[in-house]
């Protein structure tokens, strides 16, 4: 039904105190009848004044794949700037990167390659959000996802939320050793963080404003996180609140552009150890 046709008579009255509302109080009238949990899975949401969501997305050598990102990143319904942090690409991602600027698109070059880490604290030092989120350059994470990854900040719930893999979403079946390495790493950071995620090494991790201020963040590549997890979980004053909700996964081959390796894997051990006593 387009905007100003009148209301179907089958709906009655409820279709007729529908028609006089403005989009807000629809999206409140639905989560009352719907309850918050539905609510939720739909993509209902409020969000209050002032209200601004960061999405910082790190990227190097994604031009087969930014593109598609970024209009389904733009497709969310929230109210958001993107900031794109180009990681000194070689095979034509910053040229492309140029056409796609826009309104509520900010791009961002480096001149060096210096890992996702790097080009993360770039991104968050731009971000003019209340809340910051982490979306990869490639097709592995859903921005259809934000709702759920949201809500818990949005409630007052949480500081910081983790979009895990593993605790019911649907996933591409992929490699077992990959698995099994992002298992043993989560739990060994949990073993000196003292949380319980299911899910440390996600893309998705979204964070209060004031906690990434908080902070001092140092590693490159893919040491952030583990540094960002240690980090947040030593924080004593304020103590963060940290949730995690189940995202889906689609991931990719080796063949289709996957960059984490062996080498990260060992990486991220020497980080967990490193930033849990060190620094």
């Amino acid at each position: 039904m387009k905007s100003g046709q009148d209301t179907p008579n089958y709906l009655g009255p409820i279709g007729e105190k529908w028609a006089g509302l403005s989009q807000s109080e629809r999206d409140c009238l639905l989560k009352e009848i719907l309850g918050p949990a539905k609510s939720r899975r739909l993509g209902i949401m409020t969000f209050p004044p002032g209200f601004l969501l960061s999405v910082v997305i790190p990227v190097y050598n994604e031009s087969r794949w930014i593109a598609e990102v970024l209009r389904r990143v733009r497709e969310t319904p929230i109210p958001k700037e993107i900031v794109i942090v180009d990681d000194c690409s070689t095979d034509g991602t910053r040229e492309l990167l140029k056409t796609l600027e826009g309104p509520d698109t900010r791009v961002i070059l480096h001149e060096k390659n210096t890992g996702k880490g790097g080009a993360l604290r770039t991104g968050f030092a731009h971000a003019k959000g209340t809340v910051v989120l982490v979306q990869d350059a490639d097709l592995e994470y859903d921005p259809a996802d934000y709702p759920e990854l949201l809500f818990p900040i949005l409630d007052e719930k949480a500081d910081v939320v983790y979009g895990s893999r593993f605790i019911g979403e649907t996933h591409r079946v992929l490699f077992y050793w990959h698995s099994i390495a992002n298992g043993m790493l989560t739990r060994l950071s949990n073993t000196f963080t003292d949380l319980n995620l299911t899910d440390m090494e996600t893309c998705y991790k979204v964070f209060r404003k004031e906690v990434l201020d908080s902070i001092q963040l140092k590693s490159n590549r893919f040491g952030f996180e583990p540094e960002v997890t240690a980090k947040i979980a030593k924080s004593r004053s304020p103590r963060w609140r940290i949730y995690e909700v189940p995202v889906s996964y689609s991931g990719r081959t080796y063949e289709e552009g996957k960059k984490i390796g062996l080498k990260d894997a060992f990486n991220a051990l020497w980080c967990i150890v490193y930033y849990r006593f060190f620094d």
